[in-house]
C-alpha cells in the first residue's frame, strides 16, 4: 500500500533502486508490528480460557464387550467440565465453586481427600525451593501390642493453599494431550499451564501463595452390554473413584511444594512402560482343586490334619484352635455339587438351599430344639435355639424385660455371642438393631458357622481355648452365653476372665445355662463356684430371672465402671495383670488368669460409656481428639471426620451409583484393610453387615471401630481366616495387597479371595497401578469377569465379579 502511494504522487514510474528500497522498509516495519503484537499478547492480562465443552466426546478403541474412555480431568474446579464429574469419587461438594469463590483457602475436607499421590503440574515459572515437611509419627499400637511409628504426612497436599477468585482454576489452564494405546486402555497425559497464563493467575490471586492443582488422566474400563453400547440410564451412574483419593492411606510422604522430581517422573514413566508391556507378556496359572479330606469345607488353618496330630494334648481345645500350614495352599476349594446362587436377605434367615451346605447332621441332632430342620430343597431355620425352643425373639425380649437398661439398640449395640450354634440369636437381634459378633468352633456340631454366614448372619469359627480372642480389650457391651459348654469357673476363671478383658466397662454378661435354674448337683456345684468367681472378680449380679415360655433361666451380670471394687478385696483372687501386660495384644496371645485394672481418667477409653446408637456411628470418640495423630497425620478428631467424609463420598458416587452392583444380592461384606470404619459406616442405609478387619501390621484402629458401634477382627493376610468357604458376597481391599507383598506372596492371598469369596460374589481392589495390573492377570485365569478397571497415575482400582463356575480345565484337575 505505501509503495502505491509513492508511485501515484510521483507522477513517474518509480526506478528499481527506489522499489527496492521501499520493500525493505515495509517488509521491517511490519515485522517491527508483528513483533509488537506478539509482545503484547504475551504480556496482556487478559486471559482466555479454554472452552471445555460438557459433551466432549471420550477417544474409544472398540474391544468386545469392553468400551475404554479416556476424559481429561480439571483438578480442583467447583464447576469443572461435567464429562469428568462423572469420573470423581471423591471432588467438591456441589456448592464447592461457590464455597471457594469466597475463601482463600481450600477446605479441610478437600486437603484430605486429594493427598499427595497426583503428579504436581510442571511449570517454566522459576519458584522458591521445594520444602520437605516433617514427618509426624502415628501413636497407634498394632494388634500385639507394639506401638507402629507410621510416618505420617502433616498438612493436606500440594492444592492446601491456592485459592481462587472466580471460583474455577481451570478455566486459565491450557490443555496439552497425547494419547498412548495399546490393547487395553486410551492414555491422555497431564495437562500443563503456559508461563502466562501463570503469571495472571498469581496477579489475579494476590496472594503469594505457590500451591497449584494437579491434575492427571484417568483411564477407565467399562463393561458394558453384549450390544458394546451403554443403555441409556447407564449415563448418571458413571461415577468412578479418584485414585488419588484412595491414597489416603499413604501414611508417609514427603512434600516437594508444587514441584515433581525428576526421579520420579523417571520411575512413574518406566512403571507405565512396564506394565505396558507387560500386558501382551502376562504369567501363566496353574490353578488346581484342593484335594483334603475337608473336601468342599476347606479352611486350610483349622484343617491342618497334620499339624494337629502333632498336638501333645487336646485338653484345652488346642485342635480347634488355629494352626496354618508352614506354605500357604494356591489350590482352590470345589463347589458343592448342585450348588446354587444363595437365597437373598432376609429370607436367607429362615432358609437356604440345602445343596449350598449339605448337612443333615445338625438337623438330627438338633432338630428337636428348632435349630435346622430339612424340607426338601431347602434346609428351614425356626429361629429357636437350645435355651429359646420357642423363638429367639421372645427370649431377646424376656432379656430386655429383665433388665431394661440394656436398652437393645440404644445403649447396646455391638455384643458377642459365645458358642453361637447357628447364630439365630444374632440374627434375630437385627430386628433389635443389634449387631452380633458370633463364635463357634468347628466341631461335632457339624458346619453350624457355616450355616450362619449362609443365612447372612455374622459369625466366625472360633474357640476358647488357650489363646486370647482376635479382638481389643473392652469393646463389647454385652457378652451373651446360652448352654455355650465353656467351664468358665475351672482352672482359675481364666476363661471368664477372657470375656473380662472384653467386656466394656459398666457392660453386661448375660448367662443362661443349667446351672442357672436346675437342682442337678453337678449345677448346683458349678453354680458356688460361678457365684464365688463372679464375686472376687466385682461382676454384680443385677438379675436373676427365668423364662416361662421356654423354661429356662439367666443371670445377668454387670462389670464395674473403676477400680474401687479391686483395692477393697480381701484377696487378690484373681490378681491383676501386670502393668506390662497390654490388655488390647490379642494375635496369638497366651491366656493368663488375671484382670486388667480398669482405665482412670475422663479422657481415657472405656472410662465413659459410648454415645446412644446410632450417634455414637457418625461422632468422634471421646478419647480421640486433637492431642492424638491420625493414621493419615491430622490431628485424631480431624483425621476421623475426614476418613468419614471421604468414605461417603466414595460409596454413594462409585460403590452404590457407579459399578453396577445389584446390592440387593449383597448381604455378607468384609473390609479386609478397615482403618476407622468409614467404609462400613458408608454402607449403613445397605441391607448389609461389614466384617472389618484390621491387619495385624497396620495402625491399631479396632477399638474406634467397635465404639462407633460397628465390629471387627485382627488378622494376618499372610494365613487363611477363620470361615469356611463361600461366605461373603463382598471383599473391599484398600491398599491391601502392596502392603501384604511386602510380606508375603500374593497368589496365596488371591487363593484365600477365592476361597472367602461366593461365586458371582464381587472383589473391588483400590491399590497402586502394579498391583492392579498383577491381580487383573490373576482373575482372568479363572475367567472371573472384570466389571471395570482405573487408573489414575500410579493409583488403580478393579472391581471384577467370580465366576459362578470353575473353568472347565480346572475341574478335571481334582
Amino acid at each position: 500500500m505505501a509503495f502505491g502511494r509513492g508511485s501515484k504522487m510521483d507522477g513517474r514510474r518509480s526506478s528499481p533502486s527506489s522499489s527496492s528500497s521501499l520493500c525493505t522498509t515495509t517488509t521491517v516495519v511490519v515485522f517491527v508490528a508483528l513483533c509488537l503484537v506478539g509482545a503484547w499478547m504475551m504480556t496482556s492480562s487478559t486471559i482466555f480460557p479454554l472452552e471445555i465443552s460438557s459433551n466432549k466426546k471420550s477417544v474409544v478403541k472398540e474391544q468386545p464387550a469392553r468400551v475404554n474412555y479416556g476424559a481429561s480431568e480439571e483438578a480442583a474446579s467447583g464447576n469443572a467440565a461435567e464429562v469428568f464429574d462423572k469420573f470423581r469419587d471423591t471432588g467438591n461438594n456441589d456448592n464447592a465453586a461457590s464455597e471457594e469463590s469466597n475463601n482463600t483457602e481450600t477446605p479441610e475436607e478437600e486437603k484430605f481427600s486429594e493427598n499427595t499421590v497426583e503428579k504436581p503440574v510442571e511449570s517454566t515459572e522459576e519458584k522458591a525451593p521445594p520444602k520437605e515437611k516433617e514427618e509426624s509419627k502415628d501413636t497407634f499400637d498394632d494388634a500385639n501390642g507394639r506401638t507402629e511409628h507410621s510416618s505420617a504426612k502433616e498438612g493436606g497436599d500440594s492444592e492446601s493453599g491456592s485459592g481462587q477468585s472466580d471460583g474455577s482454576k481451570n478455566g486459565d489452564d491450557e490443555e496439552k494431550s497425547e494419547e498412548r494405546k495399546d490393547d487395553e486402555t486410551t492414555t491422555v497425559t497431564d495437562s500443563e499451564q503456559s508461563e502466562g497464563e501463570r503469571k495472571d493467575d498469581q496477579e489475579e490471586k494476590g496472594d503469594g501463595n505457590d500451591s497449584q492443582d494437579t491434575t492427571d488422566q484417568p483411564q477407565i474400563e467399562e463393561k458394558v452390554d453384549e450390544s458394546g453400547e451403554k443403555g441409556q440410564g447407564a449415563k448418571s451412574n458413571e461415577v468412578f473413584p479418584d485414585g488419588a483419593q484412595s491414597e489416603l492411606l499413604k501414611e508417609s510422604n514427603t512434600e516437594n511444594g508444587s514441584f515433581s522430581t525428576q526421579d520420579a517422573e523417571s520411575k512413574n514413566e518406566k512403571e507405565v512402560q512396564a506394565a505396558s508391556n507387560s500386558s501382551g507378556d502376562e504369567t501363566t496359572y496353574n490353578w488346581k482343586l484342593c484335594n483334603t479330606n475337608a473336601g468342599t469345607d476347606y479352611i486350610p488353618c483349622l484343617d491342618n490334619e497334620k499339624a494337629i496330630k502333632k498336638l501333645r494334648t487336646t485338653k484345652h481345645y488346642e485342635h480347634r484352635e488355629r494352626h496354618c500350614p508352614v506354605e500357604p495352599p494356591t489350590c482352590l476349594v470345589p463347589l458343592p455339587e448342585g450348588y446354587k446362587r444363595p437365597v437373598e436377605w432376609p429370607t436367607s434367615r429362615d432358609k437356604v438351599w440345602y445343596s449350598n451346605v449339605p448337612h443333615t447332621k445338625l438337623a438330627e441332632y438338633k432338630g428337636h430344639q428348632n435349630w435346622v430342620k430339612v424340607s426338601g430343597d431347602h434346609l428351614l431355620f425356626p429361629g429357636g435355639g437350645t435355651q429359646f425352643k420357642n423363638g429367639a425373639l421372645h427370649y431377646i425380649d424376656t432379656i430386655q424385660q429383665a433388665l431394661p437398661d440394656i436398652a437393645w439398640g440404644k445403649h447396646s449395640r455391638v455384643i458377642l455371642d459365645v458358642g453361637c450354634g447357628v447364630a439365630s440369636f444374632g440374627g434375630y437381634m437385627f430386628d433389635r438393631d443389634v449387631l452380633t459378633m458370633s463364635f463357634a468352633p468347628k466341631d461335632e456340631h457339624e458346619a453350624q458357622v457355616q450355616f450362619a454366614l449362609e443365612r447372612g448372619i455374622p459369625a466366625i469359627s472360633a474357640v476358647m481355648g488357650t489363646k486370647r480372642l482376635p479382638y481389643p480389650s473392652r469393646v463389647f457391651d454385652v457378652i451373651h452365653c446360652a448352654r455355650c459348654r465353656v467351664p468358665w469357673h475351672i482352672e482359675g476363671g481364666m476363661l471368664l476372665l477372657e470375656l473380662n478383658r472384653l467386656l466394656r466397662p459398666g457392660g453386661y454378661f448375660v448367662w443362661s445355662a443349667t446351672p442357672v435354674y436346675q437342682k442337678l448337683p453337678e449345677d448346683v456345684e458349678i453354680w458356688t463356684a460361678m457365684s464365688s468367681l463372679t464375686k472376687s472378680m466385682c461382676w454384680k449380679m443385677v438379675n436373676k430371672t427365668k423364662d416361662r415360655l421356654n423354661q429356662v433361666g439367666m443371670a445377668i451380670y454387670q462389670k464395674p465402671m473403676d477400680n474401687s471394687c479391686y483395692e477393697k478385696r480381701p484377696e487378690n483372687s484373681p490378681p491383676l495383670c501386670k502393668e506390662t501386660d497390654d490388655a488390647d495384644a490379642a494375635w496369638n496371645v497366651p491366656l493368663q488368669a488375671c484382670m486388667h485394672k480398669l482405665p482412670a481418667g475422663q479422657s481415657v477409653r472405656g472410662s465413659k460409656w459410648p454415645e446412644t446408637w446410632p450417634q455414637r456411628l457418625e461422632n468422634t470418640p471421646y478419647w480421640i481428639d486433637a492431642s492424638h495423630v491420625g493414621v493419615y497425620g491430622k490431628p485424631g478428631n480431624e483425621d476421623f471426620e475426614a476418613d468419614y467424609a471421604h468414605w461417603k463420598r466414595v460409596v454413594s458416587k462409585s460403590y452404590v451409583n457407579g459399578m453396577g452392583i445389584d446390592w440387593s444380592k449383597v448381604r455378607n461384606v468384609m473390609d479386609m484393610r478397615a482403618v476407622y470404619g468409614g467404609f462400613a459406616a458408608a454402607l449403613r442405609d445397605q441391607q448389609v453387615w461389614v466384617m472389618n478387619i484390621v491387619p495385624i501390621d497396620s495402625p491399631d484402629t479396632l477399638p474406634i471401630i467397635y465404639e462407633r458401634g460397628l465390629f471387627g477382627m485382627y488378622h494376618d493376610w499372610c494365613e487363611s481366616f477363620s470361615t469356611y468357604p463361600r461366605t461373603y458376597d463382598l471383599l473391599h481391599a484398600d491398599h491391601l495387597f502392596s502392603k501384604l507383598k511386602k510380606r508375603c506372596k500374593l497368589l496365596p492371598v488371591f487363593a484365600e479371595v477365592d476361597r472367602i469369596l461366593r461365586p458371582e460374589g464381587k472383589l473391588i481392589v483400590r491399590d497402586n497401578a502394579e498391583i492392579i495390573n498383577e491381580l487383573q492377570g490373576m482373575v482372568k485365569s479363572l475367567q472371573w469377569e472384570v466389571r471395570m478397571t482405573y487408573t489414575k497415575g500410579n493409583e488403580g482400582l478393579l472391581c471384577v465379579q467370580k465366576s459362578m463356575w470353575r473353568p472347565k480345565e480346572i475341574e478335571a484337575s481334582m
